[in-house]
């Protein structure tokens, strides 16, 4: 199994999220979490990626405690917030460049190729102020270009997208599936990858 969790409690607001919350990821799928405005999807994907510790319960990586194996898990895993998390300041290149130096897996000599892939090539050089909001999500995406990360863990990675960007980011998603990677996403939108690899999770059923 890559990721488990078990019996996660989740509060905010004195409004029960989840409660008594399981799941297993395993190697080959998409896991699309699900729910309405509200029901904790960002929050779940937070608690998930180590950047929020207001849960109970367990979390697994390879079924090892994640807070006995939290390096090799963050080197195995890539996150992808709702937002764009660029900085306006800096050029495409250089966000990407800043990116590398903070996660190690990321492939530096592969920038230029990332930009290009997503369709920024010729704006490597432009201040990411200057983008297009569809655009500064480029920039963001283009680390999954970059990252040998088994596990993708995306909130919202279709915002700000045209059609031809969500339809190249499924079919890179699907790509990373079948080699053997697996995907924990949440998405308003109607995954057009092949339904048999996903597994959708609604959140609205664990709060009950």
């Amino acid at each position: 199994m890559l990721l488990e969790v078990k019996d996660l409690f989740c509060e905010r607001d004195e409004r029960i999220l989840f409660k008594r919350f399981s799941m297993q990821v395993k190697a080959g799928e998409v896991v699309q979490i699900i729910g309405q405005n509200g029901s904790g999807k960002t929050t779940l994907l937070r608690i998930l990626c180590g950047l929020s510790d207001a849960y109970e319960g367990e979390i697994f990586w390879q079924d090892q405690l994640i807070n006995d194996v939290r390096h090799a898990y963050y080197q195995a895993m890539l996150y992808v917030g709702h937002l764009a998390g660029v900085k306006g300041i800096l050029t495409a290149e250089e966000n990407l460049q800043w990116m590398v130096q903070l996660d190690s897996s990321l492939n530096k000599c592969s920038i230029a190729k990332a930009l290009k892939l997503v369709g920024l090539y010729g704006f490597e050089d432009v201040p990411c102020h200057s983008l297009s909001a569809g655009q500064q999500r480029r920039v963001g995406l283009a680390r999954l270009y970059l990252s040998n990360a088994p596990l993708w863990i995306l909130d919202e990675p279709f915002t700000a997208l045209d059609k031809k960007g969500v339809a190249e980011k499924e079919a890179f998603i699907a790509e990373h599936v079948s080699a053997g990677g697996s995907v924990i996403l949440t998405t308003h939108h109607d995954l057009s990858i092949p339904k048999q690899i996903i597994r959708p999770i609604n959140l609205d059923e664990m709060a009950r």
